[in-house]
């Protein structure tokens, strides 16, 4: 039996979908019935090829490039994307930038571009979108990613999690003041999902190797792929979600349900606790 587009009829605009998570999102979209518009800063190819797979499906599809320190970049990102799909009915805010220093030797620029990019212009965004919305009269759903820096703490990264955890407060705060409107905002937190800057960042790295640490860190023993998150993201855009509201998702393999004192989680403990109040 053929499974229903889930997404048949929207209008989505995806953000940071050269590479990575943003790339299998705007595909997804494609794949569920949405025209999509693709956002790059750098890899244009990837792009395009996005492109063609997405207007093979029948969609209609393009890409506009942004400089997200820029926000008047964003904007106009904004106004293309309304522009060539005759209004926004889906926003998917994925565009960020991962970054790590000692707290010590941040400096205000980095600071300064780490909140612009993964903050400041998904909140302008996100705001000339919701504005075409409401002038429309249309329904719509935004979709925020985040991340589970945003619930845990990992050194170096006080900057990159602050930025997360602004998304996770004011996704919150944004859903309850549209709600009545007709629009729904919701954020996802994605945990270890092995993207290709992982490659470029860390010295060394392998599939193999981050499988090898994922079995023995991930309560599901893999490193999540693209495809997690892309599903979820659609499924939140879509109309199955609609008494989903201000909620940030977390989908990370159980990663943050576990608690870290424990040293191996597929062992039966050899410690009773409660031995001597409790029988057996």
């Amino acid at each position: 039996m053929t499974q229903p587009l889930r997404l048949q009829g929207k209008r989505a605009l995806v953000t940071g979908s050269d590479t990575g998570i943003g790339h299998e999102i705007g595909l997804e979209f494609a794949r569920q019935g949405a025209d999509v518009v693709f956002h790059y800063v750098n890899d244009e190819a990837s792009v395009q090829e996005a492109i063609e797979e997405a207007r093979s499906l029948g969609r209609k599809s393009t890409a506009f490039r942004a400089d997200f320190n820029s926000l008047d970049d964003a904007i106009a990102l904004a106004d293309q994307s309304i522009e060539f799909l005759g209004g926004l009915n889906c926003l998917v805010n994925n565009a960020g930038v991962t970054f790590n220093r000692p707290f010590l030797k941040v400096t205000p620029q980095q600071f300064e571009a780490m909140f612009h990019i993964n903050f400041r212009a998904q909140y302008f965004i996100t705001q000339k979108v919701v504005d075409d919305l409401l002038r429309r009269g249309e329904k719509g759903a935004i979709c925020n990613l985040s991340s589970i820096h945003a619930l845990q703490g990992v050194p170096e990264h006080s900057v990159y999690a602050g930025t997360k955890g602004a998304i996770v407060s004011y996704t919150r705060s944004l859903a309850v003041e549209l709600a009545h409107t007709g629009i729904r905002v919701n954020a996802i937190a994605p945990g270890w999902i092995t993207v290709e800057n992982y490659f470029k960042a860390i010295p060394g790295f392998t599939e193999e190797a981050g499988n090898e640490t994922a079995r023995n860190a991930i309560p599901i023993s893999r490193c999540g792929r693209p495809s997690d998150i892309a599903r979820l993201a659609a499924f939140l855009c879509s109309e199955d979600a609609e008494y989903i509201v201000g909620q940030t998702i977390v989908s990370d393999g159980g990663t943050t349900a576990l608690m870290s004192l424990v040293s191996d989680f597929r062992k039966e403990s050899a410690n009773r606790f409660g031995a001597d109040y409790l029988p057996g």
